[in-house]
């Protein structure tokens, strides 16, 4: 059997550690192994694609980043090409992809992604081409799983900042709002706000009322407590208002972002107290997995090799602890997950008196 395997979307903590088992499983098997550079591009370009066997994957399970190189834009049935005047056009490319894969003798694809990528695969599955997908999101979002590798390492680092905010928020009498990724699931938001003893915290699942949250801050400093930390997750939006978008790309899904910011300027402006806002940004993404994040990563490729064997195509694979196992790609395109409002951890961060926004 010839496995290619390619990553898509946003990097996050944990990509090598699936390219490494699924070529230590592959090759165990008496499997080939193909890396696909930069997503579907390797199909496209010279060069885009090469062997993969256990020395280039030797000491890459606690390496960041991915082995592959990834993309988030040029998917390939919308693919950015030069037009006749020197604009982009976006171009179905996606028959000379296929024309490439089985060009190479390809049994079957194992595509590495988000929900975008997750989509991309469904479609070349319509097409003929065997796939099995692994989710990856470090916003925890994929309905289809409990808990995708790099949620972990992201909340990790988070709560690691969050927590080295404290001392300087307080010995300057200051309100710190910190930005996290998250656009429309609020779990790295909750999880480092608790585990970092924010004091507010603001979700894309809940539209917050900034006279509460000025509220709950001003309460702090009225009672001796002059300091405050204010955790907002990207996507998150002010009651009868948007989220907020950076920037829009053509080919490329909007780039949420300032949404910090703009809190940070509210509160300073409602109650007076000096007030700084900081990005987290892409540090969420990059970096060590934690070793949880490794586990999970090579159980999750481990998993997609052992359906491929079985020839299980059209399938990707669901952790549901305490258990790898996989569903139908079909069934778990558009499933999300988000953060309820009767969620434990969110309730537990309401028993504490973390303003959430809506009370």
């Amino acid at each position: 059997m010839h496995l290619l395997i390619n990553t898509g979307g946003g990097d996050a903590p944990g990509l090598n550690a699936v390219i490494r088992a699924v070529t230590l499983s592959a090759l165990r098997r008496g499997f080939r192994v193909t890396g696909v550079r930069r997503g579907y591009s390797g199909l496209l370009e010279p060069g885009g694609t090469f062997a993969l066997d256990r020395d280039l994957v030797r000491g890459i399970t606690d390496r960041g980043g991915t082995l592959l190189g990834t993309v988030n834009r040029g998917q390939p049935f919308e693919y950015p090409v030069p037009g006749p005047n020197g604009e982009t056009v976006l171009t179905d490319v996606s028959d000379q992809v296929l024309a490439r894969y089985r060009e190479l003798g390809a049994d079957g694809l194992i595509a590495v992604g988000g929900d975008g990528s997750l989509r991309i695969a469904a479609r070349f599955r319509e097409k003929g081409m065997n796939v099995i997908t692994v989710p990856k999101t470090i916003d925890n979002d994929l309905g289809s799983t409990d808990t995708s590798f790099g949620f972990d390492s992201a909340m990790s680092f988070a709560t690691d900042a969050i927590g080295r905010l404290h001392s300087t928020a307080e010995a300057h009498s200051r309100v710190m709002v910190v930005e996290l990724m998250g656009r429309y699931a609020g779990w790295l938001a909750l999880h480092a706000g608790l585990a970092g003893a924010a004091h507010v915290i603001l979700l894309p699942e809940i539209d917050f009322d900034i006279e509460l949250v000025c509220r709950s801050i001003r309460h702090r400093f009225d009672t001796d407590r002059p300091f405050a930390i204010v955790v907002v997750a990207e996507g998150t939006k002010p009651k009868g208002g948007d989220r907020i978008v950076a920037r829009q790309e053509l080919g490329k899904e909007v780039t949420l972002g300032g949404v910090g910011a703009q809190v940070a300027e509210a509160i300073a402006e409602r109650t007076q107290l000096e007030t700084r806002s900081l990005v987290l940004g892409h540090l969420q993404r990059g970096g060590t997995p934690t070793p949880n994040d490794r586990v999970l990563a090579l159980r999750y490729g481990a998993e997609a090799v052992r359906l491929a064997a079985a020839g299980q195509w059209g399938r990707t694979v669901c952790w549901r602890p305490p258990r790898m196992t996989s569903m139908p790609l079909a069934d778990a395109l558009g499933l999300e997950h988000r953060v309820e409002l009767d969620d434990d951890a969110l309730q537990t961060a309401r028993d504490f008196g973390i303003c959430v926004g809506d009370a």
